[in-house]
Protein backbone atom coordinates (compact mmCIF):
# COMPACT_ATOMS: atom_id res chain seq x y z
CA UNK A 1 0.00 0.00 0.00
CA UNK A 2 1.34 3.47 -1.13
CA UNK A 3 1.75 5.92 1.69
CA UNK A 4 0.77 9.43 1.18
CA UNK A 5 2.17 11.77 3.50
CA UNK A 6 0.25 15.74 3.55
CA UNK A 7 1.62 18.91 5.30
CA UNK A 8 -1.36 21.05 5.91
CA UNK A 9 -1.70 24.00 7.98
CA UNK A 10 -4.77 24.85 9.49
CA UNK A 11 -7.21 21.96 7.85
CA UNK A 12 -5.64 23.45 4.28
CA UNK A 13 -6.46 19.61 3.00
CA UNK A 14 -9.21 18.87 5.21
CA UNK A 15 -11.29 18.58 1.17
CA UNK A 16 -8.38 16.58 -0.17
CA UNK A 17 -7.67 14.00 2.25
CA UNK A 18 -12.02 13.32 2.76
CA UNK A 19 -11.45 12.79 -1.53
CA UNK A 20 -8.24 10.60 -1.17
CA UNK A 21 -10.52 8.19 1.36
CA UNK A 22 -13.49 8.25 -0.48
CA UNK A 23 -12.45 7.72 -3.70
CA UNK A 24 -9.24 6.05 -2.90
CA UNK A 25 -11.03 2.94 -1.54
CA UNK A 26 -8.57 2.08 1.29
CA UNK A 27 -5.72 1.78 -1.27
CA UNK A 28 -3.88 4.21 0.43
CA UNK A 29 -2.14 4.91 4.33
CA UNK A 30 -2.57 8.63 4.65
CA UNK A 31 -0.89 10.52 7.30
CA UNK A 32 -0.77 14.32 8.29
CA UNK A 33 1.99 16.80 9.30
CA UNK A 34 -0.77 20.05 10.96
CA UNK A 35 1.03 23.46 11.65
CA UNK A 36 -1.74 25.01 13.55
CA UNK A 37 -0.63 27.94 14.21
CA UNK A 38 -0.12 31.76 13.15
CA UNK A 39 3.18 32.16 11.61
CA UNK A 40 4.67 35.04 10.40
CA UNK A 41 4.67 35.76 6.83
CA UNK A 42 8.53 34.89 5.97
CA UNK A 43 10.24 31.79 8.06
CA UNK A 44 13.66 32.38 8.60
CA UNK A 45 14.14 28.79 10.66
CA UNK A 46 11.51 26.22 8.89
CA UNK A 47 13.41 23.81 11.20
CA UNK A 48 10.66 24.00 13.73
CA UNK A 49 8.07 22.69 11.70
CA UNK A 50 9.85 20.47 9.36
CA UNK A 51 11.03 16.44 10.47
CA UNK A 52 14.02 15.67 9.86
CA UNK A 53 13.23 12.98 7.38
CA UNK A 54 10.40 12.04 5.49
CA UNK A 55 8.90 8.28 4.98
CA UNK A 56 6.61 7.90 2.35
CA UNK A 57 6.23 7.20 -1.64
CA UNK A 58 4.34 10.61 -2.41
CA UNK A 59 4.04 13.71 -0.39
CA UNK A 60 1.02 16.64 -0.97
CA UNK A 61 2.65 19.97 0.21
CA UNK A 62 -0.64 22.12 1.35
CA UNK A 63 1.21 24.85 3.60
CA UNK A 64 0.06 28.60 2.51
CA UNK A 65 3.95 29.30 4.03
CA UNK A 66 5.71 30.12 1.41
CA UNK A 67 9.24 29.04 3.10
CA UNK A 68 8.04 25.97 4.99
CA UNK A 69 7.00 24.55 0.93
CA UNK A 70 9.83 25.48 -0.66
CA UNK A 71 11.87 24.02 2.50
CA UNK A 72 9.79 20.72 2.40
CA UNK A 73 10.34 20.59 -1.45
CA UNK A 74 14.36 20.44 -1.05
CA UNK A 75 13.67 17.99 2.06
CA UNK A 76 12.22 16.08 -0.30
CA UNK A 77 13.93 16.28 -3.31
CA UNK A 78 17.19 15.54 -1.24
CA UNK A 79 15.27 11.88 0.11
CA UNK A 80 14.10 11.54 -4.09
CA UNK A 81 10.33 11.87 -2.59
CA UNK A 82 7.37 13.32 -5.19
CA UNK A 83 6.23 16.22 -3.87
CA UNK A 84 2.72 17.57 -5.67
CA UNK A 85 2.02 21.36 -4.62
CA UNK A 86 -1.14 22.31 -6.39
CA UNK A 87 -1.08 25.78 -7.62
CA UNK A 88 2.00 26.92 -5.90
CA UNK A 89 5.18 28.75 -7.83
CA UNK A 90 8.40 27.28 -6.31
CA UNK A 91 11.43 28.42 -7.08
CA UNK A 92 13.30 26.21 -5.05
CA UNK A 93 13.14 22.13 -5.20
CA UNK A 94 11.14 19.73 -7.76
CA UNK A 95 7.78 20.12 -6.37
CA UNK A 96 4.96 19.37 -9.04
CA UNK A 97 2.77 22.45 -9.13
CA UNK A 98 -0.10 21.82 -11.27
CA UNK A 99 -2.61 24.88 -11.74
CA UNK A 100 -5.44 23.85 -8.94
Amino acid sequence: MQKILIFQQNGSARAKIEGIKEFGKGRFIIETVDVDMPLPPVLDDTAPYLPETVEADLVMDFFKNRDLSEDLSLLCERLNIPVIASGKKHTRGRALCPPT
